[in-house]
């Protein structure tokens, strides 16, 4: 069952650290966030492989907006 990492709160994406097609274990960095000058790692939930990366460095991300997608 696929994964939908979502933005928890309105952020900028300040890194992209994964990229598609790459395997990733349980609570590794998606991307980093940046947020009133504090940088929040996102992290996995599970093991799996990034099918979808939706947002690139500069993008504004809204609570609830999907960031990426883990298989």
């Amino acid at each position: 069952m696929a994964e939908e990492i979502r933005a928890e709160m309105v952020a900028n994406v300040f890194q992209v650290i994964a990229r598609e097609g790459q395997q990733l274990g349980d609570g590794q960095t998606v991307v980093i966030l940046e947020s009133m000058k504090m940088e929040i790692p996102v992290l996995t939930e599970s093991a799996g492989t990034l099918t979808r990366m939706a947002v690139n460095v500069g993008d504004v991300v809204q609570e609830g907006d999907l960031i990426a997608v883990i298989d």
